[in-house]
C-alpha cells in the first residue's frame, strides 16, 4: 500500500462556481439573472498610477490654492447645458428597480452636491424629480413612462441605446417588483414579470437617430441638452455616429456597469472594460475634432476619487456612477444578515437586485423593507460619499500641479501592468514604452 496520498487539486477551467453553474443549470435548463455588476477581474484603473509632483511639477497647496471642480454638460446644441459643480453624476436606475425612498434619497443628494440625476427605466415620479435640482429623464426602448409633458420636465434627455451591463440586451424587471404603481407608469399587468426591447421600435441606425434626436428637440423647444448612452464594445463608431447624429453629450458605459436584473453570461461576457472605452472614445471625439465639444461621461465600475480622476485624465468631462451610488445607500452592508441569509447569500457578495427583497430597502418596492432607508438617511450616506469623492479628486489634481480637475492628462499617469498599458495608452511603469502604440 503507498504511504503517499494523493494531493485533491481543483480544475482551473473547473472550478467550483464552474461547476455550480453547470449543476444548476443541468437541474433547471434556464440561464441564471441577477443584478449588480460582473464579478471578474477585468484591467482597469487600479492599474494606473498618478505621477504626483515633485521637482519637475510644482504642487499646489491643498489648504491655499483652489482647485476647480465644475464642469459644462451639453454646450454643442442646448440653449439651457447643464451646469454642474462637480464631475460625478448620479446614473440611471428605474423607479421598479429602486424604490422611491431610494430614488428620492439620489435625487435630495445630487442637489445637496449642485450635480445631476438619472430617471432610468419607467418613467419620473414626483418624488424624484421634486427632490432633483437637475434631473436627466431617459428616453429608452421600451418606452415605459415616456410622456411628452415628463420630456418638457427634465433638465436634459439621454437616449439610451445600450448599457454596460447588457450592450445589446433588454432590461429585466420580475413580476414580484411591479407592484401596482410600477405597473400603471409602465402600463403593464401587475406581477407579471416584463423584459424591456433590445433596439428602440422607431429607429434602426445612425441616420434615423438623428431624425429622433431632432423630435426630442422639437419637443423641448431646443432647450435641454440630447446625451447619447451606448454600451461599451465597438466604442469608436459607436460615439463618431452618436456624434453625427447630434448629441451634445455621449455617455459610455463600461462592462463593469451594474443592472437590476439580466442574463449572468451578458454581464461577464458581453462588452469591454471601462479602461480602453475611455479611450477609444476620447481618441473617436478627438478624430472629429469634436472633444471637448461634445462632452464625454464615462461609466461602469467607478468608485473613488481616484478612479474619477483617471476617466478625467484619460480625457472624459464627466463620470456617472450607479452601483457604487447604490453601495452608498447601503448595498451589501453588513446588516439585517438574516435577511441576506434567506436569500441564500451575505453581504459583499449579494446580487438579489432582481428578488425584490432587498435586506437594505433599496432594490424594492415592499413597504417594510423600503422603511429601512429613510430618504433623509439615503441622502446624507450619498451626500457625504459624493463630497468624498470630490475631496480625493482634489487631492490628486492637487499633487499633480493641477488648478482644476479637467486639466489632468494622460501624461500624469503610467501602468502597473502591460495590459492596462496597451488599454489606456500611457507607459507601463518605469519606461517609456506603450505596447502596441506606433507613432
Amino acid at each position: 500500500m503507498s504511504v503517499y496520498k494523493r494531493a485533491q487539486r481543483p480544475s482551473a477551467t473547473f472550478p467550483d462556481h464552474v461547476l455550480s453553474e453547470i449543476h444548476r443549470a443541468a437541474d433547471q435548463g434556464i440561464y441564471e439573472i441577477r443584478g449588480f455588476g460582473a464579478k471578474r477581474r477585468v484591467p482597469g484603473f487600479d492599474d494606473l498610477l498618478f505621477l504626483g509632483a515633485s521637482v519637475s511639477r510644482y504642487p499646489l497647496e491643498g489648504y491655499r490654492e483652489a482647485c476647480g471642480t465644475d464642469v459644462v454638460l451639453g454646450t454643442r446644441h442646448a440653449k439651457n447645458p447643464l451646469r454642474l459643480k462637480i464631475p460625478i453624476t448620479i446614473a440611471g436606475m428605474s423607479f421598479g428597480a429602486l424604490g422611491a425612498n431610494a430614488k428620492e434619497s439620489l435625487g435630495r443628494a445630487a442637489t445637496a452636491m449642485g450635480t445631476s440625476t438619472t430617471t432610468g427605466d419607467g418613467g419620473m415620479t414626483v418624488e424624484e424629480r421634486s427632490a432633483s435640482e437637475t434631473l436627466v429623464y431617459q428616453v429608452l426602448p421600451s418606452r415605459y413612462g415616456l410622456n411628452p409633458d415628463d420630456l418638457r420636465k427634465a433638465d436634459a434627455l439621454e437616449v439610451v441605446v445600450g448599457q454596460g451591463a447588457k450592450p445589446g440586451g433588454g432590461g429585466m424587471l420580475l413580476g414580484q417588483k411591479i407592484t401596482e404603481r410600477v405597473a400603471g407608469m409602465r402600463t403593464l399587468p401587475e406581477g407579471i414579470d416584463q423584459r424591456s426591447a433590445c433596439r428602440h421600435p422607431d429607429w434602426t441606425g445612425p441616420d434615423d437617430l438623428e431624425i429622433k434626436i431632432n423630435e426630442l428637440r422639437e419637443i423641448t423647444d431646443w432647450r435641454v441638452p440630447i446625451y447619447v448612452k451606448v454600451g461599451a464594445t465597438r466604442t469608436r463608431y459607436d460615439v463618431q455616429l452618436a456624434v453625427k447624429a447630434g448629441a451634445d453629450v455621449v455617455v459610455v458605459d463600461g462592462m463593469q456597469g451594474g443592472t437590476a436584473a439580466t442574463q449572468d453570461v451578458f454581464i461577464e461576457h458581453v462588452g469591454i472594460p471601462t479602461l480602453p472605452a475611455v479611450r477609444l472614445a476620447v481618441e473617436a471625439l478627438k478624430e472629429l475634432r469634436m472633444h471637448r465639444k461634445v462632452q464625454l461621461i464615462v461609466s461602469g465600475g467607478i468608485r473613488s476619487g481616484a478612479d474619477v480622476a483617471k476617466a478625467l485624465a484619460l480625457g472624459a468631462d464627466a463620470v456617472s456612477i450607479g452601483s457604487a451610488a447604490m453601495v452608498a445607500l447601503g448595498c451589501n452592508k453588513p446588516v439585517y444578515e438574516d435577511d441576506y441569509a434567506r436569500l441564500g447569500t451575505e453581504p459583499g457578495c449579494c446580487h438579489h437586485c432582481h428578488t425584490g427583497a432587498c435586506p437594505v430597502g433599496i432594490t424594492t418596492q415592499r413597504p417594510e423593507l423600503e422603511e429601512r432607508l429613510p430618504p433623509e438617511v439615503g441622502a446624507r450616506r450619498m451626500r457625504n460619499y459624493l463630497a468624498t469623492l470630490v475631496l480625493e479628486l482634489q487631492t490628486i489634481a492637487r499633487a499633480c500641479g493641477k488648478s482644476h480637475v479637467h486639466n489632468l492628462e494622460p501624461e500624469d499617469m503610467v501602468a502597473l501592468t502591460v495590459e492596462a498599458a496597451a488599454m489606456a495608452r500611457v507607459p507601463l511603469a518605469g519606461t517609456d514604452w506603450i505596447p502596441g502604440w506606433r507613432e
